[in-house]
């Protein structure tokens, strides 16, 4: 199964790979674990994405093979090592544990302190993207934005997401001390571990002050019920009146390529395209199949943390002219992997294809550029905090609502395509 975005929840299995040539070298061996992982971009990877050439992909093969290991972990340097010649940061290799962790993003419920993380390239510096509600972290005063440098007095600095989770992870009621950086200072703060129930959702009903009902809902990742939770809660917005909505996709790094194609679905007329995905020589237009769930006046609000199955949302309904974007430029990944199993337990994500939308936009490094520019700067952020999202101290949210008023009180107002 493929996944657009940092998190997902798949069917994972093992490749069944043939043994051409080298078998008595890597049969029973660590050397396996490297087969397989060869193998696999050797068959699926996207040739027209970073740095790869069969033919020296062969050669790579023929080396690694040929030295020996004496444990898994030198098996798994070895196989980083081969990935990192792709130039590919989205194509990476997980032991074990951290393949268990892909699992946990999507299955609802994990043991942890409750943040969202991503690492900055730049600054090579973990940033929290946001604590999730009534979550440990929250409750201590972790805010958006705040820069993990340390976990338990160990260097965080230049340490992946990834590394970042199995250390902040444990079980519930020990502690963990993350040392946070906030304009230029920096503190400790203590959080016990509790178990965090993950709601790929929020929403609620927001008055104007012109007396119409404004569907808000934010989305904060694309998890495997994200589709249906999102069915629900429109159908029930619809039976109680609202006039217009407010879909949230800031801070939502994406999540699997299949949830965003079925919320796309409940958004746009049916038989239009969604997206159109490509990979070698091969490419399929995903349309839409239902009729939508609403024809009411629609606002999608994007930052820059929106990416990859955000943008797939986020194009669809821009190019279909279903409603305006408003905030700031996307993150621009524009690359779909598949996460495959291998045989010791270990994993990959592997890129496969990419992705177009509708009208043909390829946004991998570019982004998406939003129908009205509308920023937050790190101050107002902190000020909002996740609880101010989505209200009338939130800017961007204010220049949404006046977008749909305008709309509702134009001719057939209720109609989205006049936006």
């Amino acid at each position: 199964m493929a996944l657009s975005g940092c998190s997902a929840l798949l069917v994972l299995s093992s490749a069944a790979l043939p043994r051409r040539g080298w078998a008595t070298l890597i049969t029973d061996s660590p050397k396996e674990v490297i087969d397989e992982a060869w193998q696999i971009i050797y068959r699926n990877y996207l040739v027209s994405i970073g740095d790869y050439d069969r033919k020296s992909w062969r050669q790579l093969r023929k080396e690694l093979l040929s030295k020996s290991y004496s444990t898994r972990d030198e098996a798994y340097e070895a196989i980083r090592g081969m990935l990192l010649t792709l130039e590919d940061p989205y194509t990476r290799f997980m032991d074990p544990d951290e393949f268990k962790e892909l699992h946990i993003d999507t299955t609802g419920e994990l043991t942890g302190v409750g943040i969202q993380l991503s690492f900055d390239e730049e600054t090579q510096r973990l940033t929290v993207v946001a604590p999730i509600e009534d979550g440990p972290a929250a409750a201590a005063g972790v805010e958006t934005n705040d820069h993990i440098v340390a976990i338990d007095g160990k260097d965080a600095r230049g340490m992946s997401s990834e590394e970042a989770v199995q250390l902040i992870r444990g079980p519930i009621g020990s502690l963990v001390t993350l040392t946070i950086e906030r304009e230029g200072e920096s503190f400790d703060v203590v959080i016990i571990r509790e178990r965090i129930s993950i709601n790929p959702m929020v929403s609620r009903i927001n008055t104007t002050s012109a007396g119409a009902q404004v569907g808000y809902i934010r989305l904060k990742q694309f998890s495997a019920n994200a589709a249906t939770d999102m069915s629900k809660v429109v159908r029930d917005m619809e039976a109680q009146g609202v006039d217009a909505y407010v879909l949230d996709l800031r801070f939502n790094p994406g999540g699997l390529l299949e949830a965003s194609v079925a919320i796309s679905d409940q958004w746009l007329d049916v038989g239009v395209p969604i997206v159109s995905i490509q990979g070698g020589r091969d490419r399929s237009i995903r349309l839409t199949r239902q009729e939508p769930l609403t024809d009411d006046p629609l606002v999608v609000l994007v930052n820059g943390v929106s990416a990859s199955a955000s943008e797939i949302l986020s194009g669809a309904i821009q190019d279909n002219g279903r409603g305006k974007l408003v905030g700031e430029q996307t993150f621009g990944k524009g690359l779909v992997q598949s996460v495959r199993a291998l045989s010791d337990g270990s994993g990959m994500t592997v890129t496969i294809s990419k992705y177009l939308t509708p009208n043909g936009r390829d946004i991998h490094r570019e982004g998406i550029e939003p129908d009205v520019e509308s920023s937050l700067s790190v101050e107002e952020l902190r000020d909002l905090g996740v609880d101010g999202l989505g209200t009338m101290k939130d800017r961007q949210y204010r220049v949404a609502e006046g977008i749909l008023l305008q709309a509702l009180t134009q001719p057939g107002g209720g109609n989205t395509r006049d936006l």
